[in-house]
């Protein structure tokens, strides 16, 4: 249960944020700005608050994983054993957890209503390339922490990682991803993750 909602939150929290912009511009005020209009994007569409996956799918291909690094996220979350697969297992390690971040914001973000999202200070100097932006989701109840890693790439930001109750994302499934690695291998583990979208495929009919 307590992983199910680490999972929602930090999907939630990943669903929130977009990074594209230019690299002399501070990493907050992208998180800020270009969050803003996905969060009114879903406040806006009715179809995704009912959990449309299609539309859930849509908004995360165009606005949100184009400005994420992707292969860095999923082979910090492989661990070690990123450096033994085959470029195969790689492509299919990071379209298979791709998938499954997808889907879980299908839920995710259809939880979306009048939460607002409150930023920080920066604590950062302008020439860093990788720093971390501290924000509070608000609503309902207490704030909800949620912190991002990201990174200059040429000149755009992106995210690698976030953390949400004290929590990186990262962090959490690299140590389920090496408990299925340890019992099956990569191929095994590449398995437990088909298994499973396919799963919330069947789910969503």
């Amino acid at each position: 249960m307590i992983k199910t909602m680490r999972s929602m939150l930090c999907a939630t929290a990943l669903g929130l944020v977009v990074f594209a912009a230019q690299a002399q511009v501070a990493a907050d005020a992208f998180v800020r700005q270009l969050s803003a209009e996905v969060v009114d994007t879903v406040k806006a569409d009715k179809a995704i608050q009912a959990g449309d996956l299609r539309k859930v799918i849509a908004l995360v291909d165009t606005k949100i994983f184009p400005h994420v690094n992707f292969q860095r996220m999923t082979a910090s979350a492989v661990g070690r054993h990123w450096r033994q697969a085959t470029p195969e297992q790689q492509k299919r390690l990071q379209d298979e957890f791709k998938l499954l971040l997808i889907r879980t914001y299908a839920g995710a973000l259809a939880q979306i209503k009048d939460q607002t999202l409150e930023f920080k200070p920066l604590r950062a100097k302008p020439e860093d390339t990788e720093v971390i932006v501290r924000s509070e989701l608000k609503g309902k109840g207490d704030p909800l922490q949620i912190d991002y890693r990201v990174e200059k790439s040429g000149d755009t930001w992106k995210i690698y990682d976030l953390n949400v109750l004290g929590v990186w994302l990262v962090e959490t499934y690299r140590s389920s991803f090496a408990q299925e690695i340890s019992a099956g291998g990569l191929d095994g583990l590449i398995q437990k993750l088909a298994d499973k979208n396919k799963a919330a495929s069947a789910a969503k009919g």
